[in-house]
C-alpha cells in the first residue's frame, strides 16, 4: 500500500501528434465516420441521438502523416444544463485542443438552426475546420449538399461515412491542412484501464489523474459508455488512460447502448497492461466487483485495487487494515493484486497510485534465467511431490519462461493432464515468494513431453 500523497500528478503530454476533431450536433454520424475512417469499430453507434458522451480518441496514420482523431458528443451550443451541457464543455476542451476540426453534418436533413450556431461558434477560434456533408449516397442528395455553403465555412464536401463514399479525397485534404509533427521515438506505452461497477468514481478519478475535466462525471450511474483512450506523460513515462462504463453483472445487463458499453469494458481490460478496479470504501465488497476482477484475473493483466472515496472514511491504520483484510477475505483468487487508498475529490494518493502502475508494469517485463527457473521448479518438487492420481507417477522434468507481459512459464512433465489445479496454484504461490510478481497475473502452462 502506498501512504498519502495529495499532490496531483505533472499532468504533461508528450511532444504530440496533430489533433483533428470532428464535432457536429447529435445523429449526424460523427461515431460513423470515426470507425469508418480508423477502420474498426471504436466507437459506438446507435440510432440513438447522444450515444457518444466522451471524447474518444485514437492514433491514426494515412499518407505518412501522424495524428490524433478524438470524436465528440453531439453538441448543442444553447445547453444548459444535463448531459447536453456537459457534452457541450467537452467538445468545447477538444475544439480549444484541436489543429484541425471536422464539422459534420446531415445533408438528408439539409441546415439546421443548430447547424448555423454550431458554425457561428467554430467561426471564432483560428483553426482550419473541413467540412463534411455526411449521408450522401445519391445524386440527389449531393446537389442539396451545397446549400451548406450557406454556413460561410468554405465549401462542402459530399461523403458518406457509412458507405465509404468520398473519404480518400476528404482525408487528402486533411492531411494538407495538419501542421507538420517532430518524428517521435518509439516508445512503450503503458496502458491503464480503470474498470469496476457502475457509479464508484471511475470518471472522477480518470479526471484526478489527468488534472482536467477529461470525462463527464455525474452522480447518475452509467454517464461513461465508451471505453476513452487517454494519453499523458508520468515521471518521464508515456502512459494510456482508458475510461470505462461500468460492468453490470450479466443479469442486470440491459440491452442495446449498455450491452455495447460492457463489451467495450471487457474489451478495455484485454488490451490494458494493468486494470484499476474501482472501489467504493462506503460500501461493502459487492458480487458485481469480484465479477469484474475475475474478468482481469482471467485475462491475465496487473490489478491494483483502488479504494476511492477514503476522504469519506476515518483515515487509521486500522481502518485500512480491516478493509484490507474485507478485500483479502472477498478475492481470494487474487492475492497479488494490491490496494491503494485513493480520493479523486481530494488528490489523496494519486500520484502512489500511478508509481504503483509504473512498478507493476516493469514487474509484468521481468524475465526469469532458465537456470532459476528449474533450480526454483527443483525445490518446489522435492518440498512437495505432486500427487499422483493413479499408477503412473506424474513427473515434472523442466520449464522455462516463454513470453512476459503477462509473465507466462511453460513446464514439460511426462502427462500433463495428471496436473492438478491445486498443485498448479502451489507452484504458482512458490514461484511468487521466490520471484516476486507482485500486482500482475502469472500464467503457467503445462506440456506432455516423454
Amino acid at each position: 500500500m502506498h501512504g498519502r500523497d495529495t499532490n496531483p500528478p505533472t499532468g504533461d503530454r508528450p511532444a504530440r501528434r496533430p489533433v483533428v476533431v470532428i464535432v457536429g450536433r447529435p445523429n449526424v454520424g460523427k461515431s460513423t465516420l470515426f470507425n469508418r475512417l480508423l477502420g474498426q469499430r471504436s466507437a459506438i453507434v446507435e440510432d440513438v441521438p447522444g450515444t457518444t458522451r466522451d471524447r474518444l480518441q485514437a492514433q491514426m496514420a494515412y499518407a505518412n502523416r501522424r495524428f490524433e482523431l478524438i470524436d465528440t458528443g453531439g453538441l448543442e451550443p444553447d445547453a444548459d444544463e444535463g448531459y447536453s451541457a456537459l457534452i457541450r464543455e467537452q467538445v468545447t476542451g477538444a475544439v480549444t485542443s484541436a489543429d484541425v476540426i471536422l464539422l459534420v453534418v446531415d445533408a438528408a436533413a439539409g441546415v439546421t438552426r443548430i447547424d448555423t450556431e454550431i458554425a457561428e461558434m467554430l467561426r471564432r477560434v483560428q483553426t482550419p475546420i473541413l467540412l463534411l456533408a455526411n449521408k450522401v449516397d445519391n445524386d440527389t442528395r449531393r446537389d442539396a449538399a451545397v446549400e451548406f455553403f450557406e454556413l460561410g465555412l468554405g465549401e462542402p464536401m459530399p461523403i458518406s461515412a457509412y458507405h465509404d463514399l468520398g473519404l480518400r479525397e476528404a482525408l487528402e485534404r486533411l492531411t494538407d491542412l495538419l501542421p507538420e509533427s517532430p518524428p517521435q521515438e518509439a516508445v512503450a506505452e503503458l496502458r491503464l484501464a480503470v474498470v469496476g461497477r457502475p457509479n464508484v468514481g471511475k470518471s472522477a478519478l480518470v479526471n484526478a489523474i489527468l488534472g482536467e475535466d477529461r470525462v463527464i462525471v455525474s452522480e447518475q450511474s452509467g454517464t461513461t459508455r465508451d471505453a476513452v483512450d487517454t494519453g499523458f506523460l508520468y515521471r518521464d513515462r508515456p502512459l494510456i488512460l482508458i475510461d470505462t462504463a461500468g460492468i453490470r453483472r450479466r443479469g442486470r445487463i440491459e440491452r442495446g447502448v449498455e450491452k455495447y458499453s460492457v463489451m467495450r469494458a471487457r474489451q478495455a481490460i484485454e488490451r490494458c497492461d494493468v486494470a484499476v478496479l474501482v472501489l467504493d470504501a462506503t460500501e461493502k465488497v459487492a458480487a458485481q466487483d469480484l465479477h469484474v476482477a475475475g474478468f482481469v484475473a482471467d485475462a491475465y493483466k496487473g490489478m491494483i485495487i483502488a479504494v476511492n472515496k477514503w476522504d469519506l472514511v476515518e483515515d487509521s491504520e486500522e481502518s485500512r487494515e480491516a478493509f484490507a483484510s474485507n478485500v483479502l477475505r472477498r478475492l481470494q483468487f487474487t492475492p497479488w493484486a494490491p490496494l491503494a487508498f485513493v480520493s479523486a475529490k481530494t488528490g489523496l494518493n494519486i500520484n502512489g497510485l500511478l508509481d504503483l502502475s509504473l512498478e507493476i508494469g516493469e514487474t509484468r517485463s521481468l524475465r526469469v534465467p532458465t537456470s532459476e527457473v528449474n533450480s526454483v521448479l527443483r525445490e518446489a518438487v522435492a518440498a512437495n511431490p505432486p500427487p499422483s492420481p493413479g499408477r503412473r507417477p506424474l513427473r515434472i522434468k523442466y520449464g522455462t519462461q516463454a513470453e512476459v507481459r503477462p509473465p507466462t512459464f511453460v513446464f514439460f512433465a511426462n502427462d500433463a493432464s495428471l496436473i492438478h489445479f491445486s498443485y498448479r496454484r502451489y507452484l504458482e504461490n512458490f514461484f511468487r515468494r521466490r520471484f516476486g510478481f507482485e500486482g500482475t497475473a502469472i500464467k503457467f502452462e503445462f506440456r506432455s513431453r516423454e
